[in-house]
């Protein structure tokens, strides 16, 4: 199983080498896509990662940080699809995002380029609500409402993301209002934490997070303070948490 991480930055000024943030989780030859910021299929696919590999897309909320490379991932795997003859390889592709507009607005881009987003196979939008999103002998994905945006009549617009594969617990925060949001997340122990650090300070999340049951701790939607200092901070927040690591675009773990 692996994780792959193709944007590692929150929605700052443009920064050298780091794009807003994504990643995907590998498991049983299929792609589990979370969030799709800028360049993000761009990034994955000169890393060597299979596009066509992808079943299902998972967007935390629809800020342009998390879904400003979504127009592009969808018309990539199209692309490819001509080009190599192959298409998705295990048929249509589900986008669960909060936001039935914003998915709307892809959809349209997508419509007005060359071919009419003609295929043969179905790209479908699944309204994220509280539960869970996923079930398959190979994986589980349950969503968990946060309060990094404020509800509309359509619902919770920002959530976090349990995912269970291959015998391991992964929490991706997503956005989140607060620290104490990570506390339900992980109150039954996980083997790997991913959690943004745009609108925290990393320092206070580890003394937050390090008596809690975490495996291993993994940094991305960097903020300034990381951004600014990113060796400065790496060492500092290891001398509070051994086990945390700052992703970089282009990395890629073994769990």
């Amino acid at each position: 199983m692996k994780l792959y991480i193709f944007g590692s930055c929150s929605g700052t000024e443009p920064f050298a080498n780091r794009h807003h943030t994504a990643w995907a989780l590998e498991s049983a030859g299929r792609l589990y896509w979370f969030d799709a910021g800028e360049g993000c299929a761009h990034t994955a696919h000169v890393m060597g990662v299979d596009l066509l590999a992808i079943s299902d897309i998972f967007i935390s909320h629809p800020h342009m940080d998390h879904v400003g490379g979504l127009p592009h991932l969808l018309w990539t795997i199209r692309k490819l699809g001509y080009v190599v003859k192959q298409f998705p390889k295990f048929g249509d592709i589900s986008v669960y995002s909060p936001n039935a507009e914003s998915f709307g607005g892809v959809m349209a881009m997508l419509q007005n380029a060359e071919g009419g987003y003609k295929n043969p196979y179905e790209t479908n939008f699944i309204q994220v609500k509280d539960g869970v999103l996923l079930k398959t002998d190979a994986v589980t994905v349950t969503a968990k409402h946060n309060l990094h945006m404020k509800p509309t009549e359509e619902g919770y617009q920002s959530f976090s993301y349990v995912i269970e594969a291959e015998g391991k617990k992964i929490v991706y925060s997503g956005d989140v209002a607060s620290t104490e949001e990570l506390d339900a997340l992980i109150a039954d122990g996980c083997d790997v934490l991913l959690t943004e650090t745009g609108h925290h300070n990393p320092l206070e999340l580890c003394r937050h997070i390090k008596d809690q049951p975490v495996g291993h701790l993994y940094f991305l939607h960097h903020g300034r303070v990381i951004l600014y200092d990113y060796d400065g901070v790496a060492a500092q927040c290891r001398e509070i948490m051994p086990n945390v690591t700052l992703c970089n675009d282009k990395d890629i773990f073994e769990l």
